[in-house]
C-alpha cells in the first residue's frame, strides 16, 4: 500500500507569526522596568504620590500624609522609602521630619520608556 505524501513546498516557512520588526526590550531593561512598575504597583503607593503631587510644590511631610492614606506613620514611612528608592520622589529631613518631593521627570521617563516600547510601535 502506497502512502500518498503532499509535496514539501517550501523548507524555510515564516511561521504562523508575523516578523519582529520594531525594537524590543532586552531581558535587562525588562527586569528593570519591572522593577520600577512594582513600586507603583500598590494602591497605597499610587495614593501617596497624587498627594504629594497635589501639595504646594509637589512637597509634602510625612506627618501630612498619614491620615488621607489611612496607614500608620512607620507604613507610611516604608511605601516611602520603596518610591524614594524607585526614584519617584526624593526626601529631605528637616529637624525630626521628613518631607518628600515628587521627581515629575521619573514618572515621565517611564511613562515615555512604556510608550516607545509598547505604544509608538503599534502606531507605528
Amino acid at each position: 500500500m502506497a502512502l500518498d505524501l503532499l509535496p514539501v513546498t517550501s523548507t524555510a516557512s515564516t511561521g504562523c507569526c508575523s516578523p519582529v520588526t520594531g525594537s524590543t526590550m532586552s531581558t535587562e531593561d525588562a527586569e528593570r522596568t519591572a522593577r520600577t512598575l512594582k513600586a507603583l504597583a500598590d494602591p497605597a503607593r499610587l495614593r501617596l504620590l497624587s498627594l504629594i503631587a497635589a501639595h504646594d510644590g509637589g512637597e509634602a511631610c510625612v506627618c501630612d500624609l498619614t491620615e488621607p492614606v489611612g496607614l500608620s506613620q512607620p507604613t507610611v514611612s516604608h511605601h516611602l522609602k520603596v518610591l524614594t528608592d524607585a526614584g519617584f520622589v526624593t526626601r529631605e529631613k528637616r529637624g525630626v521630619w521628613a518631607y518628600y518631593t515628587l521627581v515629575p521627570d521619573a514618572v515621565r521617563a517611564l511613562t515615555a520608556h512604556l510608550g516607545a516600547h509598547l505604544i509608538d510601535a503599534v502606531d507605528a
